[in-house]
């Protein structure tokens, strides 16, 4: 997969060269660029933002530099998504469909927000990641490539989508590591025994009692 990031600052999406989608890139299964609108300007100081029309607090993104740096890698199988309070909320669903798409151009809103002529031209998919409100799209997006991305094949283990939050409508069950002991507290002794039946047994009423304590909303869903 393809993955192009339209944005005023660049240098924000550092952490997406770490860990695992460092090597899912490092592989060739992921490619992630990204591009700074300001290149696009054709204001002669780079300036991507002027005040609104009718008035109102702070600054807007202007539609011209964001259209033409989104025709500069834009082809027929391009998926533009805009991180937005409007958009539809990110969910492990969404993410799966997003994870299928050829390309994705993310477009970066910042300030108090963008020209609404740049939804009109561009038709981005909006999506939420929760309701409230961030400086910028550059957080949002990162949340939501990470989250696609590891539904790609390739990028982490099927076991481990299996078995995470949310995967069966439930939070993922408790999980422990070395030492068996540690400030008093034992790790359950039913993981000691190498009675896999009984452990995924446990796993499962675990599972539960964790979605009932703490997100029993999830459960009502069924």
């Amino acid at each position: 997969m393809k993955i192009d990031i339209l944005t005023l600052f660049p240098e924000s999406f550092a952490p997406l060269n770490e860990s695992i989608l460092k090597r899912a890139q490092e592989s060739g299964i992921l490619q992630i660029n990204v591009i700074n609108i300001r290149d696009f300007s054709k204001d002669k100081h780079k300036k991507c933002d002027d005040y609104t029309f009718g008035g109102g607090a702070g600054m807007l993104m202007s539609v011209q530099p964001i259209y033409d740096a989104y025709k500069s890698v834009a082809n027929e199988k391009s998926f533009p998504i805009f991180a937005s309070p409007s958009g539809q909320t990110l969910s492990p669903n969404l993410a799966k469909e997003l994870s299928k798409k050829e390309h994705l151009v993310f477009i970066c809103g910042h300030y108090e927000g963008v020209d609404a002529r740049m939804n009109e031209l561009i038709k981005p998919m909006e999506i939420s990641i929760g309701d409230y409100v961030v400086t910028g799209g550059e957080l949002p997006t990162m949340v939501i490539i990470d989250c696609l991305a590891r539904f790609i094949d390739g990028v982490i283990t099927a076991e481990s989508l299996d078995e995470e939050s949310f995967a069966c409508d439930t939070l993922e069950y408790p999980q422990y590591t070395r030492p068996q002991v540690f400030e008093g507290l034992s790790v359950p002794e039913v993981l000691l025994s190498g009675n896999h039946q009984e452990i995924a047994k446990w796993r499962k009423e675990q599972a539960l009692k964790k979605t009932h304590e703490k997100r029993p909303d999830l459960l009502k869903k069924n």
